[in-house]
């Protein structure tokens, strides 16, 4: 842990809670709203209010996994009932879709300013370039992580419309018993060349690159 960047660190965190976890379930309940299901609505989720979509354990792992590296949490999941959504399965993935890619939009928002203020070389404090860097970083991290076709992340909804509807009920049962499972092997275990973790590694894949797309410079803390 760098404990020179502490305080940015728990910075960010904080507002990866109150403002990119309830967009992330605020735009899952709009688009099933759409779609035809008021279930998260009636439940009173369709809101950006951070307090109703606080997750306790998602919310400490985001915290502590930001401390020590790249932030992955979760917020309280928005319910949706299937069978009310237009396009069936087609919908599902919609629905689903729609929170990893809010975290695009966000990390996207984020970066355009971060962009401009380190192309000009404005005088802001460092601080306040690596918490939007943080900021920035954890939502690719984020979009990523939930794109992961493994129950219960939104990339198995996408998955399982992808399959034909017999591949999905042959495969739907075993997916939801074992990914879990599968879930924490690729988070926590280093299993792969340098002790890193498949997780960490699907994230320097494709957040890295992306994050120095959007930033013009790769992820690292401003001194």
């Amino acid at each position: 842990m760098n404990e020179e960047f502490l305080v940015e660190r728990l910075i960010a965190a904080g507002l990866i809670i109150l403002v990119a976890f309830p967009f992330h379930e605020f735009s899952h309940a709009l688009a099933a709203y759409r779609l035809g299901d008021a279930t998260a609505k009636l439940l009173g989720r369709l809101t950006l209010n951070p307090v109703v979509h606080f997750d306790p354990m998602g919310g400490i792992l985001l915290i502590v996994s930001s401390l020590i590296g790249f932030g992955i949490g979760w917020a309280k999941p928005t319910p949706v009932n299937v069978a009310n959504l237009q396009g069936g399965r087609t919908g599902d993935a919609i629905v689903a879709m729609a929170g990893p890619l809010s975290n695009l939009v966000l990390a996207t928002a984020l970066a355009l300013p971060l962009r401009y203020m380190e192309s000009n070389l404005l005088d802001v404090p460092l601080q306040l370039l690596n918490v939007l860097a943080l900021f920035v970083f954890i939502n690719i991290a984020l979009f990523v992580f939930n794109l992961i076709p493994v129950v219960p992340l939104d990339g198995s909804h996408v998955l399982f419309a992808l399959m034909s509807p017999a591949q999905a009920w042959r495969y739907r049962p075993v997916l939801t018993q074992y990914g879990p499972i599968l879930l924490l092997v690729s988070a926590f275990l280093p299993i792969l060349p340098g002790g890193q973790t498949i997780l960490g590694y699907l994230i320097g894949l494709i957040g890295d690159p992306l994050f120095e797309f959007l930033v013009g410079r790769p992820f690292h803390f401003w001194v």
